[in-house]
């Protein structure tokens, strides 16, 4: 009987000596994930949108691109999107897109949403998150500025105001 306890104990010991282990390596490691860096190629990828419409972030060459992520449950996120959709429709034939990525909720509480903001700009759901992996997304809100040549201008994390976006927009404008 104590010959077992002590086998149990050793086992139990040894998955908390792992865990330890494996959550120091993670925490000092967790820089060294590629993200996306300013001046280079944005990742492409392909969403579709409320409407049943696909997005494709190369088809947007030649015009500049607000890409914004973000959660219905995000509180400043829910704040900039007024400020976003003003902007959209200054910019929209002024060459610069915006498109709002949200990040897998339901096609139902994000289409509530956006009617709830009478949003006008395309929104698309990353349902299995590649996108969000692919611009390693961790905070929300997280705005990318992608130029006329496809290339990341900037990047920003946390709520924008209007005056910011209209900023952010003015620089990728073609």
């Amino acid at each position: 009987m104590k010959k077992r306890r002590l086998v149990i104990r050793t086992i139990i010991l040894l998955i908390l000596g792992a865990a330890v282990a494996y959550t120091l390596y993670a925490n000092f490691t967790k820089d060294d994930i590629k993200k996306v860096v300013v001046g280079e190629q944005a990742p492409d990828f392909v969403l579709v949108d409320l409407n049943g419409e696909e997005h494709r972030l190369s088809d947007y060459k030649g015009q500049g691109v607000f890409l914004n992520f973000w959660g219905t449950y995000c509180k400043p996120c829910e704040k900039e999107m007024p400020y976003m959709d003003n902007q959209y429709k200054q910019f929209k034939d002024k060459g610069v897109q915006t498109l709002a990525v949200n990040v897998g909720e339901s096609e139902l509480s994000v289409s509530k949403f956006a009617d709830r903001h009478n949003l006008t700009f395309p929104i698309v759901i990353d349902k299995d998150g590649q996108v969000q992996t692919a611009y390693k997304i961790g905070a929300l809100p997280a705005t990318f500025m992608i130029d006329k040549d496809g290339k990341v201008v900037k990047y920003h994390t946390g709520q924008l105001t209007e005056e910011m976006i209209k900023e952010l927009m003015e620089q990728v404008q073609p």
